[in-house]
């Protein structure tokens, strides 16, 4: 029960902090590219590399600081699901273009910012 609460509560936040970030960039960033989701779902692979690295070279953090950083609140944070949402409306849209560079960019440079994450904290 108490994995399920650190679990639920740090889902709760990553999920608001993706809302208002999407709600910050699509105010700010006016075009019809889901930048918003693009940004999230990059930066959050970026902190899942940095708290990877960060938990291998500290074994003794809890379980609780991993199922609330790791899966609470970036599994709450980063959503593929928008991102095949965002990517369905780009289709419908006959965006084709745009949908590659979107699927593209998302999955490469989300990769790469892994990758980077663990680098920088190796």
């Amino acid at each position: 029960m108490r994995a399920l609460l650190f679990v639920g509560i740090g889902g709760g936040l990553g999920s608001i902090l993706r809302y208002m970030i999407s709600l910050f960039v699509g105010k700010h960033i006016p075009i019809i590219f889901p930048l918003g989701t693009l940004l999230v779902n990059i930066s959050g692979c970026f902190l899942i590399g940095v708290f990877y690295s960060i938990f291998a070279r500290h074994a003794d953090v809890s379980t609780d600081w991993r199922l609330f950083l790791i899966t609470g609140i970036c599994g709450g944070y980063t959503t593929f699901s928008t991102f095949s949402y965002d990517g369905l409306i780009l289709l419908r849209q006959g965006s084709n273009l745009s949908f590659m560079l979107y699927v593209f960019s998302s999955v490469v440079i989300g990769l790469l910012a892994t990758f980077a994450g663990v680098a920088l904290f190796k």
